[in-house]
């Protein structure tokens, strides 16, 4: 369930769909946030029309709880224009494997089901965010 950022109203946010999420009240973009494991990443993620966000984390790692609302933050802030797919690294080894994942916080932006940028470890929202608007500039 996802708070429109614009009249408060809660939504159902599917994982995968066509288009955008959509506040079923206002009609405007919703921060599409989801979660992942290695089951659905394919899906979820490389099929993806938009740019994806990764967060690959756990709930033990405290960097991983500081950067999450950031992250948040930038998804409301770029709502209609990315998802942000959270994985819980100790439930996805096969993710953690294939993106070689040593270290969490992990973030990895995918356009068009490739990786085109990893940012590893927490950063405030001040690198975080032309971190992000670099990415998403590149071409897959």
């Amino acid at each position: 369930m996802i708070t429109c950022p614009h009249c408060g109203r809660r939504n159902r946010v599917p994982a995968v769909a066509d288009g955008t999420p959509r506040c079923g009240q206002c009609k405007e973009p919703l921060p599409w946030i989801v979660d992942a494991g290695d089951n659905d990443f394919a899906e979820v993620v490389e099929m993806s029309k938009l740019p994806v966000l990764v967060d690959l984390w756990a709930p033990w790692c405290g960097p991983c709880r500081m950067v999450s609302p950031v992250l948040e933050q930038l998804a409301t802030e770029k709502a209609g224009q990315i998802k942000l797919v959270k994985i819980n690294a100790d439930n996805a080894p096969d993710i953690s494997r294939r993106f070689d994942v040593r270290s969490i916080p992990t973030l990895i932006v995918f356009r068009a089901g490739r990786p085109i940028s990893t940012q590893i470890g927490a950063a405030p929202a001040a690198k975080l965010r032309p971190w992000l608007e670099n990415a998403l500039k590149k071409k897959a």
